[in-house]
């Protein structure tokens, strides 16, 4: 491996778009992937594999608060883990960006304002190619266009739940999505609107990942090259501790370093704090731009709820996941506070709840799960985490991730999920029939969930409390960037991913102009 202009250390949401966005320049750029590309085979859309074998997960082991050692729901490949995310892409509201007061803490502004993301938003959207309609979601921030394509359509039985929300008062919407469907042209329709998107692969790379719209766009400039494999052990800096020098990396069981004038770590929160502890040396003892401790602190990943109501009637819907309620985002009548985003997941299938629960639906017989599956209507209930400086990533003793985490903000959590629970009657829905989607038992999304991974390398103006500062350079170091969601200083409560994306474009812009070029 030779000497490159930028390298980048991850190919998700952060480091594949900007990869996509540096590609044109003619710079010389490498990305290292520690994953390799995710296989098109026919275990992507089933079930069983993917969420009784769980075969797309990773093998790493982390370590809980308590020293015990469990396995986190991450995926290593290339696109990282919007490989098997649901696609939706929201932007956070212009509040978000602003400190706001919860019942349980305060959510700190960014030092950077909507109005700074808004433009990068809008060509996320087009690089993502969402489907969405402005002007139906009472809390949605301005936008200097509209979406690239039209919301994707409801079927019957959403159609239904949609048109009751609406008669009760309420403003659900379209909600934003990431998949390459033609509902106007079938034929010519990369996505086929199938039951296996929400958790799955993609077989017919139809949905808007970073490997298909990032990462393989980027490739087509031979200036840009892949190196899958490839794990990141170490920075290493200069003798002044001022800048890195170079990436010490194992490939394929081999260690060798590579270097490049500009580093941009994109690992995710956790695997890029991780990158940082790692790489503690004479100049940086605590970790590599840890001079304010912040490294690895503020760990944020949703209070998040996965459940099911019964409907009264079947639901045959089979993409479910194309509405959104969001008139509870800043609070209610009842509830001064923020309580966040309501929005349909993936529909319910039985192997589903026997991956998610496996000991409790072991003896449950198979029609009995078909038949809660063929009733459910499926919610997602998404509540911000506020960052605690003690929710936090460290290393054990082996050099693994240890999480210490501890939820926050739950008051608003559980109005949420009552807030939900008591409109079910007048949805045709069996009022007392809210389970979790964890196979009937009241289950949070537990630590090992780690999707909406957010913090560890907050940035900031001050470098006392911040790691990195506005244009996601570390503060102690002159050429060290981070471009993925640790940087996010509050969470909001709706999915990260497309402001990671839009970020990652505005860094990109940055890098370019520090680079000479257009």
């Amino acid at each position: 491996m030779n000497h490159y202009d930028v390298i980048i250390v991850g190919t998700g949401a952060g480091g594949g778009t900007l990869a996509r966005h540096l590609a044109p320049s003619g710079k010389r750029i490498l990305l290292l992937e520690r994953g390799g590309w995710l296989a098109r085979e026919p275990q992507n859309w089933s079930t069983a594999d993917v969420f009784i074998d769980n075969r797309y997960i990773s093998a790493d082991s982390w370590y809980d608060a308590e020293g015990k050692a469990f396995q986190p729901q991450i995926h290593y490949f290339v696109g990282g883990a919007t490989k098997l995310y649901g696609a939706a892409l929201y932007r956070l509201r212009r509040e978000d960006f602003g400190e706001l007061k919860h019942h349980d803490g305060v959510s700190p502004a960014w030092p950077i304002g909507y109005d700074d993301l808004e433009p990068y938003y809008t060509l996320a959207e087009q690089r993502y190619q969402v489907h969405g309609a402005r002007g139906e979601d009472p809390t949605e921030p301005p936008a200097s266009g509209p979406y690239p394509f039209p919301a994707l359509s409801h079927e019957p039985r959403i159609q239904q739940l949609s048109d009751d929300l609406a008669a009760s008062g309420l403003h659900p919407f379209h909600a934003p999505c990431g998949v390459m469907l033609d509902e106007a042209n079938p034929p010519f329709s990369a996505c086929i609107r199938c039951g296996t998107c929400d958790g799955f692969p993609c077989l017919v790379h139809a949905k808007s990942d970073a490997e298909v719209l990032g990462v393989r766009p980027a490739l087509e400039h031979p200036n840009v090259t892949l190196v899958t494999g490839a794990r990141a052990v170490r920075l290493a800096t200069d003798d002044a501790g001022s800048a890195v020098v170079g990436v010490e990396v194992d490939h394929e069981g081999t260690r060798q370093v590579v270097t490049a004038d500009l580093y941009v770590v994109s690992c995710g929160a956790a695997n890029s704090a991780k990158l940082l502890l790692a790489s503690a040396n004479d100049a940086h003892p605590n970790g590599l731009a840890n001079g304010s401790d912040q490294v690895g602190r503020n760990y944020m990943f949703h209070n998040s709820q996965a459940v099911l109501a019964l409907s009264r009637e079947p639901n045959p819907t089979v993409f479910q996941k194309t509405l959104g309620v969001n008139d509870f985002y800043f609070g209610s009548d009842d509830f001064e506070y923020p309580m966040g985003n309501i929005q349909m997941i993936g529909k319910s299938q039985a192997d589903m709840f026997k991956g998610e629960k496996p000991l409790e639906t072991k003896l449950a017989p198979g029609f009995a799960l078909r038949d809660v599956a063929d009733h459910a209507v499926d919610f997602w209930l998404s509540t911000e985490d506020l960052p605690v400086p003690d929710n936090r990533v460290t290393l054990e003793r082996d050099g693994n991730v240890k999480l210490s985490y501890s939820a926050a903000n739950a008051t608003a959590a559980g109005r949420l999920y009552h807030q939900l629970k008591s409109m079910l009657g007048h949805l045709g829905m069996h009022p007392d029939h809210l389970i979790p989607r964890h196979a009937y038992l009241k289950t949070d999304i537990p630590v090992a969930g780690v999707a909406h991974q957010a913090g560890t390398c907050r940035m900031g103006t001050d470098p006392a409390t911040s790691v990195l500062n506005t244009d996601c350079r570390a503060h102690e170091l002159d050429n060290l960037y981070v471009v993925d969601t640790s940087c996010f200083p509050s969470i909001g409560a709706v999915n990260p991913a497309l402001t990671a994306m839009a970020n990652a474009i505005r860094v990109g812009d940055h890098l370019l102009e520090r680079l000479g070029a257009s």
